[in-house]
């Protein structure tokens, strides 16, 4: 650590190199990865998906799978060496001095036993506890981890915790027996921005009260910034850069590193632009940007939107009991309204459960609302027949999250990409692989590879895919539903350069859903910010950014991380609490919203009768 006197590492890994047999070889995945972690140290293992770092991870821990790996190397702990150990001595080392937390805690729990019964399991194993002290020692645990009514939850699922709230019982289900070296594997990188905050907060405060060491990692330098003492840049299985992390961020000296340091989005970068700016693209071989063209600023004046939501409504039923009856409704999206024009980026952000996807797919009738009108190029939506609404669906189109999930894996990409030209009867045979072999060269992929199959593409490359898909039946209006936000920053980048150059050249107008706000800063001209089910504040870009005036929207701006290590030990102004509930009993209807015009187009909801009873923030 800078200006501290190196002690005796926790841990030292030396030389760790791990291959995988595949088709009877040897694949080396990780080769030659020194590093040492000292006292109360957190390093950063960073660098993209496949670069090698889980990999390191799990091969210290030993958790590779043993016919199909091999591990050369030294991993010391304590002056053992961990690799040489018999089994049952390391099963004592996981858990009792070295912890795991993984990225998604729901594959981690199990689902049937209650997240108390399998805290106190660690407990009753690994500390020899009884069952009525490991019960309480739970107790303490989720207390700890600054979980609410930690008594009366430890009998709960957990599938009735949050996304964070789950990844708070692994970090106490870690804690359990007081490791030294507490390993995180991407454990943000599923969450929201300010439940993310939370838990890096947490880790921090945890690691100053119970004085263990974290080896955290993560492909995004921001996070880096925030948690990190020194940090190690992974690239191809190797580790290309090693340093304290002010080091690395003032003076880096390898070309990858320099690249993902460009790649990460900054906020308030945005300042003195009016329009969308495309994000740097890097040169890997020298980690300096690429030269590219201006996107210009493709808002069209047109007269009438592409597309006018009003007062859009959108609610489930809850039901219970032996006869199924209805028990109460979950507002997921109350009396929605905006408008996008032709070449304008609308950007609904907030975090999961405030209703941002449930009102895209609502926009496209995929989920039927109960109230509202949704106009496209000034005709309902709401009042098409099936047969109508399938015409109209060639206008409008939508890019998911995940796009391996979006794809048959039985079907080649070019069938993919030329079924809904088939389907809306837009093109013969012979014309639909022409129109598909120039849609993959308009997404930056070859006509070559049309005959291959979704599970022979990277992420990014998938994603390509089902943009050219949506391109195949000419659409005026693309709904972008967190389309990049399982992306590395580098494809990142790539894939949403692509959006906004066929926006220019198209016109296309994007309703693009998000959590992330750097990103949302630099695609969009106005933002809606999305609280339980309502816009709480909408506007231009630059006035969103530079004036919020919601609470919420403030709280959500300020749980963005810093890539600045030099912040690393400010305190975050960032509250424990997670999103309300949008359940509502039966018969419920929130108040009429009232907004206040603080510029022009710059709306933000006003306090009403009731606010605690529609759980919201309000605005000062």
């Amino acid at each position: 650590m800078t200006g501290k006197v190196r002690m005796d590492p926790i841990l030292s890994v030396q030389n760790l190199s791990t291959a995988f047999k595949v088709e009877r070889a040897w694949r080396p995945v990780v080769r030659g990865v020194s590093f040492d972690i000292g006292p109360k140290e957190t390093v950063a293992l960073v660098g993209e998906s496949g670069s090698g770092k889980s990999v390191t991870a799990l091969s210290i821990m030993r958790l590779t799978p043993r016919d199909s790996s091999r591990v050369t190397g030294s991993v010391a702990l304590g002056g053992r060496d961990l690799l040489k150990l018999p089994d049952a001595e390391m099963r004592k080392v996981r858990g009792d001095d070295i912890a795991m937390i993984f990225q998604e805690p729901m594959t981690s729990l199990n689902p049937v036993l209650t997240i108390g019964f399998q805290i106190a399991e660690a407990l009753i194993l690994h500390r020899g506890l009884s069952r009525s002290a490991a019960e309480a020692e739970t107790v303490r645990l989720l207390e700890k981890v600054r979980i609410p009514a930690a008594k009366s939850r430890i009998h709960d699922y957990p599938h009735r915790f949050s996304g964070g709230m789950r990844q708070r019982v692994m970090i106490a289900m870690a804690l359990a027996c007081r490791p030294k070296l507490l390993i995180a594997d991407e454990p943000t990188t599923a969450l929201d921005v300010t439940i993310q905050s939370q838990i890096l907060e947490l880790i921090k405060a945890l690691q100053e009260e119970e004085g263990m060491s974290v080896l955290f990692i993560t492909h995004d330098m921001g996070v880096v910034a925030e948690i990190a003492d020194r940090t190690v840049v992974m690239y191809g299985g190797e580790a290309v850069e090693t340093g304290a992390t002010d080091d690395i961020f003032k003076r880096a000296t390898h070309p990858y590193t320099r690249m993902l340091l460009s790649a990460v989005p900054r906020l308030g970068s945005m300042t003195e632009h009016a329009r969308p700016l495309p994000f740097p693209e890097i040169d890997r071989s020298t980690g300096l940007p690429l030269p590219q063209d201006e996107i210009p600023d493709t808002v069209a004046h047109a007269e009438r939107p592409v597309l006018q939501v009003k007062d859009l409504t959108t609610r489930f039923t809850i039901t219970g009991g032996l006869l199924g009856r209805p028990r109460g409704r979950v507002h997921a999206v109350e009396k929605v309204s905006f408008d996008l024009r032709q070449g304008e980026t609308l950007a609904l952000v907030g975090e999961s459960g405030c209703g941002k996807s449930t009102t895209g797919r609502s926009v496209m009738r995929l989920i039927e609302p109960q109230s509202g009108s949704v106009l496209l190029d000034g005709e309902d939506i709401m009042a098409l027949g099936e047969r109508d609404l399938r015409e109209r669906r060639k206008l409008m189109q939508m890019i998911f999250q995940d796009p391996f999930a979006s794809l048959d894996p039985r079907m080649t990409i070019g069938a993919a990409i030329a079924e809904p030209l088939a389907i809306n009867k837009l093109a013969s045979r012979s014309a639909a692989r022409e129109q598909t072999a120039e849609l993959l060269r308009r997404v930056g992929l070859s006509p070559d590879m049309a005959s291959r199959f979704p599970h022979e593409f990277s992420g990014g490359q998938r994603q390509r895919i089902c943009i050219a898909r949506a391109l195949a039946v000419r659409p005026r209006l693309i709904v972008a539903d967190e389309s990049v936000s399982a992306l590395d920053v580098s494809v990142k980048a790539q894939v949403i350069n692509l959006m906004l150059e066929l926006q220019a050249s198209l016109q296309l107008a994007y309703l693009f859903i998000s959590h992330d706000m750097a990103v949302v800063e630099r695609v969009s001209h106005r933002v809606a910010v999305m609280y339980l089910g309502e816009i709480v504040e909408i506007g231009p870009r630059a006035a969103i950014f530079g004036n919020p005036q919601h609470p919420y929207t403030r709280r959500l701006l300020a749980a963005v991380p810093i890539p600045d290590p030099a912040r690393r030990h400010e305190k975050h102004r960032v509250t424990n609490e997670e999103l309300k509930s949008p359940i509502r009993p039966l018969g419920f209807e929130p108040p009429d919203r009232l907004y206040r015009e603080v510029s022009p187009g710059h709306m933000v909801q006003l306090p009403s009768e009731g606010p605690s009873e529609a759980g919201l923030p309000v605005a000062a």
